[in-house]
């Protein structure tokens, strides 16, 4: 689907949302009266947002489920009945703007344009744009991309930073896309791709679970630096107020520290890997100072 096509299906259904329904900006209410909430995940976002011997586990996954707990009390309902529901790159805004979910937590960037469109909790992670190549490839830095075959994943922004260093450095690949994370990866470990450009830790996520993880390396430089926030409809302020105050207390009270500890540091599902990502200096940034801004 051209980019065109992508952009008129998103405006359409923002009409429909905007002009047909009243609960899109009072998310509370409508799951008061359906008497669930429907959380928006990913499948392949790990350790974020991702599915594991058929459970949703990750980073996102647990500190929405502390929101979850914090609506139960909002709305005196201890029993509410959360429910899951798997979303991709191109379709996670649509689903949300539809109503199909009451939240997003995966590994949605908050940006300025599209917050025209949806709203965003307190930044809860900061992510580093970078590479995937295979180890013997030879492909150290964008430049070396040169005539080669470069995949991102349908919907994304990390498509937008290659192609700012293919015109700064006068690089010339061919892009093409993949469905969904997992899609990108198969590609570049089949040699459909050879570099795979992806926010660092899905990247490390994919590598850790694949039949042989030594096979990869991340390489290049940080394209680019971008925060993570839970998506919500644009102009609930009440659900918006409750999400910043879960996710700005977490980070408040070490919370974060241990999720991150638990995710990034120490083994996990499915195969037990442990990624030894250390915290970014950006993240610290975000500890040291939450906020729910986006960027450019």
């Amino acid at each position: 689907m051209g980019f065109l096509s992508k952009f008129t299906l998103v405006s359409t259904c923002f009409c429909t949302i905007f002009i047909g329904t009243t609960h899109a900006t009072d998310t509370l209410e409508k799951i008061k009266t359906t008497g669930t909430l429907v959380v928006g995940h990913r499948d392949s976002s790990d350790p974020i947002s991702y599915t594991a011997d058929g459970k949703v586990m990750g980073y996102a996954i647990d500190i929405c489920k502390n929101v979850a707990d914090e609506i139960k009390k909002e709305l005196n309902m201890p029993n509410l009945n959360v429910e899951y529901k798997s979303v991709t790159s191109a379709n996670r805004i649509p689903e949300l703007l539809q109503g199909n979910i009451d939240i997003e937590c995966g590994t949605t960037t908050n940006t300025k344009q599209r917050q025209q469109q949806v709203a965003f909790s307190t930044n809860y992670y900061v992510t580093e744009v970078r590479m995937a190549v295979k180890a013997n490839s030879g492909v150290k830095n964008i430049a070396d991309l040169d005539g080669r075959t470069v995949v991102t994943t349908q919907g994304t922004t990390s498509d937008k930073y290659i192609k700012l260093n293919e015109r700064g450095q006068q690089v010339n690949v061919r892009n093409v896309y993949g469905k969904d994370h997992a899609d990108s990866f198969a590609m570049l470990a089949s040699g459909k791709a050879e570099a795979f450009v992806m926010d660092d830790n899905t990247l490390a996520g994919l590598i850790a679970k694949s039949a042989n993880p030594k096979e990869f390396a991340i390489v290049g430089p940080v394209l680019s630096y971008e925060p993570y926030g839970i998506m919500l409809a644009k102009g609930d302020t009440k659900l918006k107020a409750l999400a910043d105050r879960v996710v700005t207390g977490m980070w408040k009270s070490g919370q974060m520290d241990k999720l991150y500890k638990k995710w990034f540091q120490s083994p996990i599902p499915p195969k037990n890997m442990n990624l030894n990502m250390p915290q970014s200096d950006s993240f610290k940034r975000l500890k040291e100072r939450p906020t729910d801004a986006g960027i450019v």
